[in-house]
């Protein structure tokens, strides 16, 4: 059974879309499925302006017409919102054929960050691109609570999950000399992060940043005492989480962070808001502190036994999250295609768009 992925995030980013998609491809031919993946690669593209590693696709109909001929998919599964998943969305309504999507970003505030544009007409485009699968896969239960609230439909849980094998609790000199406590965060350097509230804080010790982006030249101007290490992977990540004493997650706004599992994996307790994400990963684990105050929950975090996190990321598999992913599609796809115009469900914030 092949399954056609079409996704906007995709090589050279490094993000949890990618990773996660990464990992139910491998998983998937041990489930029954062939994976196959529409990205920007396929298509000609362009650098995102101030954001030149996000590429964005001229998918047009021709091209993604003679990829599917050419893969004759049996299911699709549309992952993000970009050229790519909004032009494989059109071909599939155009042919009466089911797909689903999953929702990774919560657009609707990364957008209000950077511009003046309402999260209600966001809210209400996503409403209708989500509305035309068969199945809306979400990662938490704080997330689908909120977007049923929105007039969301069809939603399905997929989890995530954490390769413990490579994070784990290792004797780690990776950040050797650098005064303690240490406080890391690790992630994308973007304004929608909200890391300015973590380098703020007034903290012994030091403050680590691992990743980069758009944001990184105005964070290391605010915190000149901060180390910047750049983008990390494999082995060279997992020894920077098992060498800092806690993770400080100071987002608002992402739908679940595998960034915190990698953490716990390696035994380091986490800090953040008491937000989606944080509510659905930490609260009631006693792995990490969830606080409005983040410079309290960051100092309490400290006390909690490194045992006790890498406890909790073992309740976390990638072939969990697999079996749940791979089982929504088979089962959204049963149901055949969704309406082909749904009407906006009148929730929160909801407003008409054609």
């Amino acid at each position: 059974m092949r399954l056609l992925i079409a996704t906007d995030a995709w090589a050279p980013q490094v993000n949890g879309v990618v990773r996660s998609l990464e990992h139910m491809a491998a998983a998937g031919r041990d489930l029954g499925f062939d994976p196959v993946f529409l990205t920007h690669q396929d298509f000609r593209s362009m650098p995102l302006p101030g954001y030149p590693e996000i590429r964005l696709a001229y998918a047009t109909k021709r091209k993604i017409a003679e990829r599917w001929a050419g893969l004759s998919p049996t299911y699709v599964h549309i992952a993000t919102e970009g050229t790519v998943g909004y032009a494989t969305r059109r071909y599939c309504l155009a042919r009466g054929r089911p797909f689903t999507t999953s929702y990774h970003t919560r657009f609707p505030e990364y957008l209000a960050a950077r511009a003046p544009v309402p999260e209600a007409w966001s809210y209400a485009w996503l409403r209708r691109f989500h509305g035309a699968s068969s199945g809306t896969m979400v990662s938490t239960p704080s997330l689908e609570r909120d977007l049923a609230g929105r007039g969301f439909t069809n939603l399905m849980r997929w989890t995530r999950g954490v390769d413990t094998e490579l994070f784990r609790p290792r004797d780690s000199d990776a950040l050797a000399g650098l005064p303690r406590p240490i406080f890391l965060f690790v992630g994308r350097l973007a304004v929608e992060k909200n890391i300015a509230a973590f380098l703020a804080l007034d903290l012994p010790g030091t403050k680590v940043v691992v990743g980069d982006g758009p944001d990184r030249a105005r964070l290391a101007a605010l915190a000149p005492a901060a180390r910047f290490l750049g983008t990390q992977t494999g082995a060279a990540l997992a020894r920077i989480y098992a060498a800092a004493d806690a993770f400080v997650f100071p987002s608002l706004t992402d739908t679940f962070g595998i960034v915190l599992l990698e953490a716990l994996a390696c035994g380091l307790p986490v800090a953040a808001y008491p937000v989606t994400g944080p509510l659905d990963v930490i609260a009631g684990t006693g792995a990490g502190v969830l606080d409005r105050d983040l410079r309290a929950a960051a100092l309490g975090a400290l006390a909690i036994p490194r045992g006790r996190c890498r406890d909790e990321a073992l309740r976390y598999t990638w072939a969990e999250s697999a079996r749940q992913f791979y089982a929504n599609i088979a089962a959204a796809h049963a149901r055949g295609p969704a309406a082909r115009s749904p009407a906006p469900a009148r929730g929160r914030g909801a407003v008409e768009i054609g």
